[in-house]
């Protein structure tokens, strides 16, 4: 297809990548672990790791899974938050040939045997902090070997035993659990020292991740993404940013850039953004457990000069909001990574003014391993957009029958590249309703590209709002009404409305105590047309959102709907 936004591409930025020079992930950990082996590559808890701490403390891992009786490919599931022993495990299940299947944390046990069931899982790797949730429901799952982790077990002893006592007994973090077939993770460390590791060969096909995805929309499915799907993305990522480091009003890029780690490494905008990307460039991520912790995640930051931020508007917008986070040092701060949901203008500005860093927003979801789309990082400008193509990556606006749009008009956003997922593990009739027989894969986005090559999101299908036959979409009441001074955050969802069938409710929380509903009423008059006004406005001290920031509109439409009933 015509590539015609290659004309809109920063000089340096190349159109293809060729993620034929690795085979697979392994091999951009060897590379990484061999050139940087003296280079702190994570901070967790104020302890750091080098890469050769972390090359020595997979093989470990990795010589211990393989003596366990498991076959290539078989999957090894990994429940942990942010902590040093996340990048020890998925380094150590790639290397040994499996197959990681990441799980939040937080999941019940229904959706947590969901998964351990659908993906085939035989081992698992937790902290004890969730082992309760596995304990209900192991016995149900293919589950053999439990590693199970603490908080404290890589922070050395005297640092650990505090943690892990805290933990435990003051902060009571543990709730009581029975496994009592699970190893403990410095035991699987001890005992893996002693044995052969060996190395497994990989191809591009080789499944490396199942990265479960739709679980607000139904039951969760597995995007089954091979080596080559992270390899590929991992390298376009890395060319993307290349004008934001070679910035020439902040000079030369430091020789060791520093990512701060604030979104959860089981989610797929993390693990590539941070984890693989900054191994890949030898950097230094500063692991943040828990974001919603803005004390503790000043303090982390605080003795950095933080080079990357891959963020959420959500999290962008409470530490604009917080003047201790305005007083960090952001003089090496070269890119703000948008991703998630929409980035409003009004954050973006707020952003830009504190940190002297644009965001940046790109796009991409568990599907596209996860980037597909990006604003160029060599401007400060805000589009309002997700920007651009990433190289090798092709964009289609469909029609309901497949079929491209012309430029600017609206229509489903496609995706074609080599971060394009194989499939939805075990559901072909699920992956057979998303991808083209000419290989894009439909996103369920409502876009619309102009002829800049530029795409702006209108909305997800299923969140658009029918008001009297006119369509309207969330994204653009949210953006609208964010930039309302006496707003801090806003979610838009439609109701059952007797006269135009439905109408727009929104869920509001003040910046400014003062804000009434008749001023935010008189605010979307001046701003939006008719139709487009709320017919309701509801106040609320927070908004429901996921582990990584995103409002859940779907949970208030359901509690809308129920009221309604």
């Amino acid at each position: 297809m015509d590539r015609f936004w290659l004309k809109s591409y920063p000089p340096s930025v190349p159109h293809e990548i060729d993620h034929h020079r690795y085979e697979s992930v392994v091999q951009i950990f060897d590379e990484a672990f061999a050139k940087y082996r003296n280079r702190k590559a994570f901070v967790g808890f104020g302890k750091p790791m080098t890469y050769g701490e972390l090359d020595d403390l997979s093989k470990c891992v990795a010589a211990w899974l393989q003596s366990r009786g498991m076959q290539k490919g078989d999957r090894v599931a990994v429940m942990m938050p942010n902590v040093l022993q996340y990048p020890v495990t998925i380094a150590a299940i790639l290397r040994a040939g499996y197959v990681v299947v990441n799980v939040n944390p937080m999941y019940t046990p229904r959706e947590l045997e969901h998964q351990l069931k659908d993906s085939g899982t035989r081992a698992i790797v937790i902290l004890e902090n969730f082992a309760t949730t596995l304990q209900q429901v192991i016995a149900r799952t293919k589950i053999e070997h439990v590693v199970l982790a603490s908080m404290g077990d890589l922070l050395g002893f005297a640092k650990g035993m505090l943690v892990n006592f805290v933990v435990r007994h003051v902060k009571k973090m543990v709730p009581a659990f029975e496994l009592p077939h699970a190893t403990r993770f410095n035991t699987v460390l001890a005992e893996g020292s002693r044995m052969q590791y060996k190395p497994v060969a990989l191809g591009h096909e080789d499944v490396a991740f199942l990265q479960y995805t739709g679980g607000t929309t139904g039951l969760a499915k597995g995007a089954t993404l091979v080596h080559r799907n992270l390899v590929a993305n991992v390298l376009q990522a890395e060319a993307w940013i290349q004008p934001a480091l070679h910035n020439p009003r902040k000079g030369p890029a430091p020789e060791q850039m520093i990512w701060l780690c604030a979104l959860p490494l089981y989610h797929i905008f993390a693990l590539t953004s941070c984890c693989l990307l900054g191994i890949r460039l030898g950097g230094l991520n500063v692991l943040i457990p828990n974001p919603r912790d803005q004390a503790a995640l000043i303090k982390e930051a605080r003795p950095y000069k933080i080079s990357l931020f891959p963020s959420v508007n959500t999290l962008f917008n409470a530490l604009a909001n917080n003047p201790e986070f305005a007083k960090l040092d952001f003089s090496e701060l070269r890119v703000s990574l948008g991703g998630g949901m929409a980035v409003q203008e009004a954050v973006a500005k707020k952003w830009l003014a504190i940190t002297g860093c644009p965001i940046c927003e790109a796009y991409g979801l568990s599907e596209t391993s996860p980037a597909a789309t990006g604003n160029p990082t060599d401007t400060d400008a805000f589009s309002g957009t997700i920007g651009l193509p990433f190289p090798s990556t092709d964009v289609a606006i469909l029609d309901d029958d497949g079929k491209p749009v012309p430029l600017g008009e609206r229509g489903e956003i496609a995706i074609r590249g080599p971060q394009v997922m194989v499939g939805y593990w075990g559901h072909p009739d699920e992956t057979a309703k998303v991808m083209t027989p000419d290989g894009f894969f439909k996103t369920g986005d409502v876009g619309i590209m102009d002829e800049r090559g530029y795409t702006r999101i209108v909305d997800r299908k299923k969140d658009m709002i029918l008001v009297s036959g006119f369509n309207v979409y969330p994204n653009e009441i949210e953006g609208v009404v964010a930039n309302h001074p006496g707003v801090l955050e806003v979610a838009a969802v439609g109701v059952p409305d007797a006269n135009s069938g439905e109408a727009v409710k929104l869920f509001v929380v003040k910046k400014d105590e003062s804000l009434t509903e008749r001023d935010l009423m008189q605010y979307c008059a001046e701003n939006l047309t008719g139709y487009k006004k709320p017919k309701y406005i509801e106040f609320r001290v927070e908004l429901p959102k996921t582990n990584v920031g995103k409002i859940l509109r779907r949970e208030l439409r359901d509690e809308a709907l129920k009221k309604a009933a």
